[in-house]
């Protein structure tokens, strides 16, 4: 992000710390196939928030957030320390961080010991099944019906972030209930070497490939692309779902729950060919466990012709202190272009970004001072310092706002993605289908696994996990 005193960080600490959150994984897997004792996915045990925010305690309070150590967590404290407090002198932000492999862990491991030492868990879309199911978070329903202005927000970022059961990708169910409000924004963007392959990007992504084969014969030591590779958080999944979207595939049939027989469809498995036998060639040797930093650390230090990588996390490659390309901003922006994702059959992309949601379990003062946060943040006027301070606002009026569109190159390229984005499942069993699918996209990618074993095998173990689910609604797609 491009927060004031935050400016340019491109460190995302944490890979794939499997052996530290293996302990954690259990109790949490456990949380996700139990839950509450419900039979369909679409049936909450969430305590519900009042309509009305109750009185606020005068008395000095920490408000406490958890995410995963990245710019934008450090950027939210500092936002909220200098403006929210202006209202509310008495109250403290403190965002807690991890690092993003253990974030899921670190959140429903409190969540199933029934205790949290923090008041707002920003949670991923596809985390707020769970959550909902275990009765986590808050039911917010009543709450944003009278506080919030729903018709500010496309619907579908509305959905995205808070509704439960999902709908379909695009549409919002006006009578399905609220369990969250967004906090940021995201997506991919195409960052390319404007000096290496011109001003214009590619626009379909078999052009894409084709312009980076050459860049890459062209400019020796340089890598025709760089993306994300890594078998932790939902790095190698994100990055086949994206090349599944726009070769025209899909990752389930959410109304009839099936994931075998879609996922590795003719479609699905064009895709995972592209990416493994097109795609793979033109990356770094040892790329192979790359996520955000080590795209980022490719492209600053001049060795990638085009990567992607989520917006959120782009603001440090303008830093001239972490880059090659330049002695200043606009040097580095005379190499670097950003664009959005090319089309192929499809122009989908990535819904990236995150919800806020209140602790079940957190204290009832420290719950009130969260409704009247999260009804304070989703002001036009603060989400609009919000985008200036580099938050990625949800709102339209903010999105389409000058604060936004001019505080930094890639901010448009957000604004004119929204209308394309696809989600992943939005279940509770979403914690165990990504790691299925990381693994093996993994796998394929650094040639343990035929591209075709991988994906078929993918189909077959997310299908049994579904099944074993027993639940039945759900969506994002």
């Amino acid at each position: 992000m491009r927060y004031p005193r935050r400016i340019g960080r491109l460190s995302v600490p944490g890979r794939n710390a499997r052996l530290a959150a293996a302990a954690m994984l259990v109790a949490t897997t456990m949380a996700a196939c139990g839950g509450g004792g419900e039979d369909d996915g679409a049936t909450s045990s969430a305590p519900k928030a009042p309509a009305t925010i109750p009185e606020l305690t005068k008395d000095p309070l920490t408000l406490s957030f958890i995410w995963f150590d990245w710019p934008p967590a450090h950027a939210l404290e500092d936002f909220a320390n200098a403006e929210y407090t202006k209202e509310r002198s008495n109250v403290t932000i403190k965002v807690k961080t991890v690092p993003n492999a253990n974030w899921h862990d670190a959140m429903f491991t409190q969540f199933a010991a029934r205790k949290t030492d923090f008041d707002i868990p920003i949670l991923d879309s596809q985390h707020i099944g769970e959550a909902v199911t275990n009765g986590n978070i808050l039911d917010i329903t009543d709450f944003v019906k009278k506080n919030i202005d729903v018709k500010a927000y496309n619907p579908y970022l509305l959905a995205a972030y808070g509704q439960y059961p999902q709908a379909e990708t695009g549409k919002r169910d006006e009578n399905a209930s609220l369990y969250g409000l967004p906090l940021l924004g995201d997506t991919w963007t195409m960052i390319y070497r404007k000096d290496l392959i011109g001003d214009k990007p590619p626009q379909t992504w078999d052009e894409m490939i084709s312009v980076a084969e050459k860049c890459q014969a062209d400019n020796p030591g340089v890598s025709g692309l760089a993306f994300h590779q890594a078998n932790g958080s939902d790095a190698a999944a994100v990055t086949y779902n994206t090349v599944n979207g726009v070769y025209g595939g899909n990752l389930w049939d959410a109304k009839a729950r099936k994931i075998d027989g879609v996922v590795n469809d003719a479609a699905g498995q064009e895709a995972m060919d592209v990416l493994v036998n097109k795609m793979k060639p033109l990356t770094a040797k040892g790329s192979g466990n790359w996520f955000i930093d080590e795209v980022n650390a490719a492209v600053a230090q001049g060795k990638a012709c085009i990567a992607f990588n989520w917006i959120a996390a782009s603001g440090g490659l303008l830093d001239p202190k972490q880059s090659t390309l330049g002695t200043t901003r606009e040097q580095i922006l005379d190499k670097l272009g950003f664009a959005p994702l090319p089309s192929q059959k499809t122009n989908l992309v990535p819904l990236g970004g995150m919800g806020m949601h209140v602790s079940a379990y957190s204290p009832k003062a420290n719950q009130d001072e969260a409704l009247n946060f999260m009804k304070w943040f989703e002001r036009a006027d603060i989400q609009k310092k919000w985008a200036a301070a580099g938050g990625v606002p949800s709102r339209t009026d903010a999105l389409e706002s000058p604060e936004f569109l001019n505080a930094g190159p890639f901010n448009k390229v957000y604004t004119d993605s929204v209308s394309r984005m696809r989600d992943m499942w939005n279940v509770p069993e979403y914690a165990r289908l990504i790691d299925i699918e990381n693994t093996n996209v993994n796998a394929a990618l650094n040639g343990a696994k035929k591209p075709k074993d991988a994906l078929d095998d993918i189909a077959k173990e997310q299908q049994a996990v579904l099944d074993s689910g027993n639940r039945k609604g759900g969506g994002g797609l």
